[in-house]
């Protein structure tokens, strides 16, 4: 029995490892593409690519957090998981208001800049998202570092379709409709999370208690 455990704990410390390991390449990707995308995003003067590039820095500040409670135990993991999806949330109503005020603006962005930075973006965060697939069923900690590189690789593929709009069109519409899905994208992934990790800090709960019962 003794053996099985020492397995079973190597097993996974090995396991949180390469998860760190993953985390870290993930965080300076990210950090990489919040500076190219935030750059773009106010020369182009294209709402989508300021989401996603926002959406980069906000993902690079989870899996900071996520890599300082790696080793914690559930009830932290499940409270920082809390916290990011607020951010998540946060971000997802700050676009919404972006797109409003730049309808009402009826601002055009350049279509050449988002569809260049918007393929290098994809490539980088389905990079990102192949390298977090295989912790995508982890706890709700792990599962919301997973919801947002897939969020992104998504967001990256619709800001690619809205410079084939704006190019089309002449208009700014498409970017604003990307930007607004973005967004909707971003909230729906924080209320998954949020069930998520409160789920979890019921389960502990409910198992301390019967502890303390059986005490």
């Amino acid at each position: 029995m003794a053996g099985n455990c020492c397995n079973s704990g190597c097993a996974s410390a090995a396991v949180r490892g390469r998860y760190r390991r993953v985390l870290w390449i993930a965080l300076l990707i990210n950090l990489a593409m919040f500076a190219v995308e935030i750059g773009a995003g106010v020369r182009s003067g294209s709402v989508s690519l300021l989401a996603d590039s926002l959406d980069f820095f906000g993902d690079a500040a989870n899996y900071g957090v996520s890599l300082f409670v790696l080793g914690l135990g559930v009830v932290m993991r499940a409270r920082a998981s809390l916290a990011k999806a607020l951010t998540m949330g946060l971000f997802g109503v700050f676009i919404l208001v972006v797109a409003i005020d730049n309808f009402i603006d009826a601002s055009v962005p350049q279509a050449t800049t988002m569809g260049i930075v918007g393929t290098i973006a994809l490539l980088a965060n389905v990079t990102v998202a192949l390298m977090l697939y295989a912790y995508r069923e982890g706890d709700s900690n792990m599962r919301s570092v997973w919801l947002c590189s897939r969020n992104d690789a998504l967001g990256n593929l619709a800001v690619m379709l809205a410079a084939l709009g704006v190019f089309g069109t002449g208009a700014g519409w498409p970017d604003l409709i990307v930007a607004s899905i973005m967004a909707l994208l971003s909230i729906s992934a924080a209320v998954q999370i949020t069930r998520h990790a409160l789920e979890e800090l019921r389960s502990e709960r409910m198992a301390v208690s019967d502890v303390e019962r059986r005490a």
